[in-house]
């Protein structure tokens, strides 16, 4: 298994939107709003690195999202 955590920059009227969406993902294991450079953080455990990229993927096609920074567990 592999675990990651992303993190995402989100428009300031979507934050509940996005964090919904995402916590309704397969393989996202826990999601929070944060303050700071980043929005929103996820925790994500897959089969393997494709898959999470996979995530990261449907998360940045979210609407609201402006970006994403995939961190993978070495």
């Amino acid at each position: 298994m592999v675990n990651a955590c992303i993190l995402i920059k989100a428009s300031p009227t979507r934050h509940q939107e996005i964090i919904d969406a995402v916590r309704k993902m397969r393989g996202v294991r826990k999601v929070y709003l944060v303050f700071g450079r980043f929005d929103i953080v996820s925790f994500v455990e897959a089969e393997n690195n494709e898959r999470v990229a996979r995530i990261s993927d449907e998360i940045g096609e979210l609407d609201g999202v402006r970006s994403t920074e995939t961190l993978v567990e070495a």
